[in-house]
């Protein structure tokens, strides 16, 4: 039997940033699966869907969990950003054999407003009504938060391929203290599985004094690994493969046997 590994992009993202990784995880055996988060196929160049500004944290892991369920086992769930924190909800609901949290962004109870944070979002935030609306941050944001470890050229490169993200959304995980749904909330006694939290001690979006929360909230089943010399865009930046690696090494003894 083969192991899948289901693979959740984060903000602004697309199944397209799981290239890198999928190679290394299918010459390791593993069938992946990329999934779209509701609203993200679209043109980066056209207009969002309206649904998309309102879409919630809840909606997104409905979808996902009924997707993890077609697949007719528990796969390994893999998740970047926001991805890493829709990964953590669906951890919560007995949907995984096991959960590789990647720069996660962090669930309700973590402060996660740092100045870096607030000047990736500052565009964005500063507008009224953002909570509403989609949003997607200018190149001068991308690049200082998360691209900015990436040779010149592949940054833009990175950023034309960006489409819009739900308001809603990030409002959900940024001001979780205002959000009366708690649509942000994991409950760590029902994250059983292990878990794999890494980090990128130059990360400015998700910042590493913040995913070590991340991990200390699981702390029962979490390994925490810190990348001294990566920042957030683990996908994709430069030594990207010593992270994946790191992840595929982890994920070996929990490898189902044929």
């Amino acid at each position: 039997m083969t192991d899948t590994i289901f693979m959740i992009h984060g903000m602004w993202g697309g199944p397209w940033y799981w290239e890198n990784y999928r190679g290394v995880f299918e010459q390791e055996g593993y069938r992946c699966v990329s999934t779209t988060l509701p609203y993200h196929d679209m043109d980066p160049r056209g207009a969002p869907d309206p649904r998309l500004g309102t879409a919630s944290l809840l909606d997104y892991a409905e979808v996902l969990e009924q997707e993890v369920r077609r697949l007719g086992e528990k796969p390994i769930l893999m998740g970047h950003s926001m991805g890493g924190l829709l990964a953590q909800m669906l951890g919560a609901r007995g949907l995984a054999k096991a959960l590789v949290l990647l720069t996660p962004a962090s669930p309700s109870g973590i402060v996660a407003l740092t100045p870096s944070v607030i000047k990736s979002f500052w565009s964005m935030q500063t507008k009224w009504g953002f909570w509403r609306k989609p949003m997607r941050q200018t190149f001068g944001e991308a690049v200082y938060s998360m691209l900015h470890l990436l040779p010149e050229k592949e940054r833009k490169e990175a950023y034309d391929r960006f489409v819009y993200e739900s308001g809603r959304a990030a409002y959900e995980i940024g001001c979780w203290p205002f959000d009366s749904a708690r649509a942000s909330r994991v409950d760590a006694s029902k994250v059983t599985c292990p878990v794999l939290v890494v980090a990128g001690a130059q990360d400015r979006i998700t910042p590493v004094s913040v995913v070590r929360r991340v991990a200390k909230k699981y702390k029962a089943v979490s390994t925490y690994k810190e990348f001294e010399n990566h920042a957030h865009w683990v996908v994709a930046e430069p030594r990207w493969q010593e992270v994946a690696e790191y992840a595929a090494g982890w994920l070996r003894p929990l490898r189902t046997k044929s």
